[in-house]
């Protein structure tokens, strides 16, 4: 194989891996915050590794399940809101990376200053005493 036929077999494949990955559908932002996340059985104070309007990242200890619900709550605000585990990633420290996303999306929740225009709606941008940017 040329190396021109393996670069075009190439671009075909991230392509293609690109059409089967769907969008996300808010952005991520990369920040690590406080959160307890509580569960059936357990109850854990961690950080998040990134946000977005429908949930998080976080490193847990806990050994959980994929659909298994959980409640976030952010300890600035005490505000709970409840979610599911919808995956996991490659122990890191003996934490194991857990996708939670929120039952409804929920961008206020992080109390973000500055929060990607895709996370909000333009009533929520408008609403008294958001931390939300004007548009």
């Amino acid at each position: 194989m040329t190396a021109q036929t393996q670069d075009k077999a190439k671009s075909m494949s991230d392509a293609a891996e690109l059409q089967v990955t769907p969008a996300r559908r808010t952005q991520r932002v990369q920040i690590s915050m406080p959160v307890l996340v509580r569960g059936k059985g357990f109850q854990e104070v961690t950080s998040t590794v990134a946000v977005n309007a429908h949930g998080c990242l976080v490193l847990l200890k806990a050994t959980v399940s994929r659909d298994q619900q959980v409640s976030l709550i952010n300890p600035k605000t005490a505000e709970e809101l409840p979610g599911k585990v919808v995956s996991f990633g490659k122990p890191v420290d003996g934490k194991i990376p857990v996708g939670v996303e929120f039952s409804e999306p929920s961008p206020l929740f992080w109390q973000i200053n500055f929060p990607p225009d895709d996370w909000l709606t333009s009533a929520e941008r408008k609403r008294p005493g958001s931390n939300a940017r004007p548009k």
